[in-house]
């Protein structure tokens, strides 16, 4: 650990140093969007003085942070999908550096699309976790700055895209599949599976499907008890998050629609679908979709919404936990929360 941590710490003093934007003086961040509060159970939540502090912009489509505590004090790393690179953010500066490039897609072959990394995580030692859309599979970083293949293949065919994933706490992996980094997506030639899948992987190297009934199988979370799965849907025909029961054995039961957002689709003031989305530690869903990130009530009431005004990709907790990371389109933004996320 404490190697890969030295490992980390030399390539970001190694790599090139280009902020986005130029840094500004500490803690003068401007609003992103405004916030919307629908239920008396959002204020306690969300202190009423609260705002989205705009951290970074000018990336083309960010996506997936996670929170590094371990790494030069603690920093934020997120991707830029069609960039192929992970991005650093360090409190108290305006902008975030180049971290890691390629962060998805190592191949030789000059593609488009969205050939990065996707989704980041941590893994129960602390070792940064990429869903790579370009390279399909999901890899974990090592030592020497190289990645290793967790998983890249469901019975012999090659995963479409890893998009996102939840450790729980027993270090089960469950991630998603849709066919967002194929170049031509659904439709690409080299499209091997017939199906957009979820699926699980064990500590030990076990791979299984638990379901292939979504259409765009995207953000994906657990409640803190660990019995519900939510996989977020982001098909503008059927823009849901579902809520699946987990066994014990790691199958799914039947799931039911947590929530319904089709309507909101294509309305000029809510862009986006559902994406990431997160957990915090009262089972309250902070999930990215049609407007903003919505947040949800564990029984599926539409608490209010951090309405950033762009299509926005996804969240993650971070700094002492009561802090929510977003991240919408071409910007990084942060709010300060009175709830925490889970391990912290």
């Amino acid at each position: 650990m404490l190697a890969s941590l030295a490992w980390f710490a030399a390539l970001v003093a190694a790599q090139t140093q280009d902020p986005v934007v130029p840094p500004r003086p500490q803690n003068t961040y401007p609003p992103l969007g405004t916030i919307e509060r629908l239920d008396p159970r959002f204020d306690t939540l969300v202190p009423r003085d609260a705002q989205v502090e705009r951290l970074a912009e000018g990336f083309e489509w960010a996506e997936g942070p996670v929170w590094m505590p371990d790494l030069d004090g603690g920093v934020l790393l997120f991707s830029d999908v069609p960039a192929n690179t992970v991005y650093l953010w360090k409190p108290g500066t305006y902008g975030a550096a180049a971290h890691l490039r390629p962060s998805g897609y190592t191949g030789r072959r000059r593609r488009g699309g969205e050939p990065g990394s996707n989704g980041l995580l941590r893994d129960p030692s602390g070792r940064l976790i990429l869903m790579q859309h370009g390279d399909r599979r999901v890899a974990r970083l090592a030592d020497d700055g190289t990645f290793v293949t967790l998983a890249d293949r469901y019975q012999g065919k090659r995963f479409n895209s890893p998009n996102d994933g939840v450790f729980d706490s027993s270090g089960n992996l469950y991630f998603t599949d849709p066919p967002y980094g194929l170049e031509q997506g659904v439709d690409d030639p080299a499209r091997e599976l017939d199906f957009q899948g979820v699926y699980r992987l064990t500590p030990d190297g076990n791979l299984s499907l638990l379901t292939k009934e979504m259409s765009r199988p995207n953000g994906i979370a657990l409640s803190p008890d660990e019995k519900t799965l939510y996989v977020a849907n982001s098909d503008p025909e059927r823009a849901i998050w579902m809520a699946f029961p987990l066994n014990p054995d790691g199958t799914l039961g039947p799931g039911r629609v947590f929530a319904d957002v089709t309507h909101l689709v294509g309305k000029a003031d809510k862009p986006g679908l559902p994406d990431g989305l997160k957990v915090d530690i009262h089972g309250n869903l902070f999930a990215t979709g049609p407007g903003g990130v919505l947040v949800f009530a564990p029984d599926g009431t539409h608490l209010g919404t951090f309405a950033t005004g762009q299509a926005t990709a996804n969240c993650g907790w971070g700094e002492d936990g009561a802090t929510l990371f977003i991240t919408a389109d071409m910007y990084l933004g942060r709010v300060k929360l009175t709830t925490k996320g889970k391990g912290f």
